[in-house]
């Protein structure tokens, strides 16, 4: 069955409006979507005061937080480490920040005084390069190296973070703590290391040297900033949890959810665990391989990088037709264009294990929900397989209705053109009800 864009709700879906910049700002991904869509999906779903929301794939905390601005108790499922850490913090308001200013000031100046000491300045120009000679610069551990993309960060501005880091560490009890390594975690990326980010993250310019105590401090004011706007009386809970999507292992009672509002992860060759390996290793959350095999595990299989071999997701769509076929249209390509690479072989197993996981996911969340009970999914069609198109939307609104969702439609949010099919592809809503 092909669904219309038609929505039984009424009602156009909003034009794409500039994001928000307080509270979103403390720490984004480029795929997230924008908050205006999940405030769109909360007036649509009658969401109020009292009820509750859950995100299921919940990133960095978009929906938790838009949810929390509206008086909105919400839960977040995330089995990306590191990812799991920034939505805590994001959705946790409850300090003072202006004590969050003020012990960042005096972490800043320990830090200044070890590394002067060191003859290593925290400065960003240096006279034709050259630098004070160091007996001595600190380093990450042989696997955890290994785990980074190479040039990464460069030698001395690491050797600052881990300086950095260690000061943070002597006052990991007081109650910003987490609040000044989530601001670690953003500057560390977007300004002290050698990433750039498009469609894939990659190393670009090799800085030998960057600002990391200023830069780091600059990211504390952004995040007091925000919290001088969010400050409330009202205690509106939020929780999140570190577990996969696909079998939730958490405290969430039966019938307690009213809407789920979500961005799972799209079928495609984007490894997500790599756009967040920097700061996963550098702040301890991923220390060795086992680490982050164990964090892939738990990880909707979207990427040839994520199949392992006793993966069983492909079950629960063993009887899909129109997965199948598509499947096997795909390994039909790889055939006859003759690729035999270990990732290409492992493409149409993808397709099955990806939508075999969303099964699984929909299936997994039925007890959680109330009756009618709403849900929104962003999903985008996608055509990395050989330019074979998959509609992403179409296929988990069938999924869906085969376990006893209703399909309420299926909204168009944006399109996005492709270079390598020449043709418009769709982001799109997919809008169930659990009857």
């Amino acid at each position: 069955m092909t669904y219309s864009l038609q929505n039984k709700m009424g009602g156009e879906l909003n034009r794409l409006l500039p994001e928000d910049v307080p509270v979103h700002g403390w720490y984004r991904f480029i795929l997230s979507f924008p908050p205006h869509l999940v405030r769109n999906y909360l007036e649509r779903f009658g969401v109020q005061p009292g009820q509750c929301v859950l995100d299921p794939f919940c990133g960095t905390g978009t929906t938790l937080v838009e949810c929390k601005k509206s008086g909105i108790a919400s839960i977040g499922i995330e089995a990306n480490p590191v990812v799991q850490f920034a939505a805590t913090v994001k959705a946790h308001w409850g300090i003072d920040p202006d004590t969050l200013l003020k012990h960042a000031a005096g972490v800043a100046e320990r830090a200044h005084e070890i590394l002067s000491a060191e003859g290593i300045p925290d400065e960003l120009f240096f006279e034709h390069g050259n630098f004070p000679a160091n007996s001595f610069l600190r380093t990450l551990l042989p696997e955890q190296e290994r785990l980074l993309i190479t040039n990464s960060i460069s030698p001395r501005p690491l050797h600052k973070v881990l300086t950095l880091l260690d000061v943070l560490e002597q006052s990991k009890e007081h109650s910003v703590y987490a609040h000044e390594r989530l601001a670690l975690a953003k500057q560390l990326v977007h300004s002290i290391s050698n990433l750039k980010f498009g469609p894939e993250v990659g190393v670009g310019k090799i800085k030998p040297d960057a600002p990391v105590i200023a830069t780091w401090l600059a990211g504390i004011k952004n995040i007091a900033s925000d919290l001088h706007l969010v400050q409330s009386d009202k205690d509106i809970s939020s929780r999140i949890y570190l577990s996969d999507a696909r079998q939730i292992q958490t405290a969430i009672e039966p019938s307690s959810i009213d809407a789920v509002i979500t961005s799972p992860p799209y079928p495609n060759e984007k490894d997500y665990t790599r756009t967040t390996r920097l700061e996963s290793v550098v702040l301890g959350f991923m220390k060795d391989r086992g680490d982050l095999r164990t964090s892939k595990q738990n990880l909707l299989r979207s990427n040839t990088r994520g199949v392992y071999k006793n993966d069983e997701d492909v079950k629960w769509i063993a009887d899909n037709r129109r997965v199948c076929d598509l499947a096997d249209t795909i390994e039909l390509q790889r055939i006859q264009l003759k690729k035999t690479s270990g990732f290409e072989k492992l493409y149409a197993q993808v397709v099955r294990l990806y939508f075999g996981g969303m099964a699984r996911h929909l299936q997994q969340i039925q007890p959680l929900l109330k009756p009618g009970a709403y849900l929104a999914y962003v999903v985008g069609d996608q055509a990395s397989y050989f330019q074979i198109l998959i509609r992403t939307g179409e296929i988990i609104a069938e999924i869906a209705e085969r376990l006893g969702y209703e399909v309420i439609g299926i909204d168009l949010f944006r399109s996005r053109f492709s270079t390598a099919t020449q043709q418009l592809l769709r982001e799109e809503v997919v809008v169930l009800r659990w009857k």
